[in-house]
């Protein structure tokens, strides 16, 4: 999979402005704060439907622009794909070959990407929220069964929630069963996608890890709860949960079970790396997951995804750069960095400079 053009027009810092990127490694260069992460960014948004930085796509719109619009002509194994989209104020608009989609499930998953920049060290070090954030976008991109029971299990949780705050108990005693029904039905398709897909990502990432240290260090990942083998069963057992948890979901006012409040349990040589690991640790045990990210979509989508490193570089050390290089040689990968030279030492690639929002040609 190779994204051989962008264009940006309005978005963030960027008034217009049309990138070429070739299959291999592309470097945006440049001072910081001139938009070399936008760009990334606008290529994930095309991807995923989402930003990994702001929780509303208005901010996305260049200061004092009505709109914002993102294109791609993307080449897959399958043919050449035009993705395109259009921020407003108040919606978006998304297009595929010209044709408006209005499901997320249609749009997601037709050009792959793994991003990882510093800011992934939350994947480790923070709560619960970021390790499902990751789990969600990552799976979303490859299974769209996946991406919709997501989309309808949030939308009836919030409507659950809803309920909850209800003063008349009459009501949400007589209700709360109708929607249980519902909830727990979507709720066993995300585990059962979720523990299919930390099966193939520790292994994998544990092999990332030990090439990353030079096998000095061990990664391990598992599903932090337990649920059955078969999806039935699953939902059966979410359904007594969330029938056991009412009165105390009615005093909270919102639903304290189910997957939306599951995790990963992430350990390096055994201890868990939330509570015990240095930020170097993290920061390659993150880039691990990644790195195993990767490989998922490759067997999976059957293509590599575009890889975007967003100021990766300079907190690696030069062994770690060098072997971080070697693992994505064969993949078209796009680099933001302010200094090329330092951090690739003589590696082949396009380089692309930009400056206050302007590619320097």
């Amino acid at each position: 999979m190779v994204i051989e053009n962008l264009t940006l027009h309005n978005f963030r810092n960027y008034e217009e402005e049309r990138f070429t990127f070739e299959e291999g490694l592309n470097v945006l260069t440049g001072r910081n704060a001139q938009g070399k992460t936008n760009c990334a960014e606008a290529v994930f948004y095309l991807c995923t439907g989402a930003s990994l930085r702001i929780r509303h796509d208005r901010q996305l719109i260049r200061r004092g622009a009505p709109s914002a619009h993102i294109t791609a002509r993307v080449r897959t194994r399958f043919g050449i794909v035009q993705l395109e989209a259009a921020i407003f104020e108040n919606k978006r608009e998304l297009f595929v070959n010209g044709n408006k989609v209005t499901r997320a499930a249609d749009f997601v998953g037709n050009m792959n990407s793994v991003f990882f920049s510093p800011g992934e060290l939350r994947l480790i070090q923070d709560g619960p929220d970021e390790r499902r954030r990751f789990l969600n976008l990552s799976i979303s991109q490859t299974s769209r069964e996946y991406c919709t029971a997501l989309t309808r299990y949030q939308r009836i949780l919030d409507q659950r929630n809803n309920l909850l705050k209800e003063h008349d108990l009459s009501l949400v005693s007589e209700t709360l069963p109708v929607w249980d029904e519902q909830l727990a039905s979507y709720a066993a398709r995300i585990v059962r996608h979720r523990r299919r897909y930390l099966a193939r990502l520790s292994p994998l990432a544990r092999d990332a890890h030990a090439f990353l240290t030079d096998g000095a260090e061990e990664l391990s990942l598992e599903m932090d709860g337990t649920y059955p083998e078969n999806e039935d069963e699953i939902a059966e057992k979410l359904l007594r949960q969330f029938a056991s948890s009412r009165e105390r979901d009615m005093r909270l006012g919102f639903t304290s079970v189910g997957p939306h409040r599951d995790d990963i349990r992430i350990s390096i040589n055994g201890a868990d790396a939330r509570g015990y690991s240095s930020q170097g640790q993290a920061r390659t045990a993150a880039l691990s997951m990644k790195l195993a990210e990767t490989q998922i979509f490759r067997e999976l989508a059957g293509e590599a995804p575009v890889l975007i490193l967003d100021d990766v570089m300079s907190e690696l050390d030069l062994p770690r750069r060098k072997k971080l290089l070697e693992r994505v040689r064969d993949i078209q990968c796009i680099l933001t960095c302010t200094h090329a030279e330092r951090v690739l030492y003589g590696a082949e690639r396009n380089k692309i400079r930009i400056r206050e929002g302007k590619i320097v040609r």
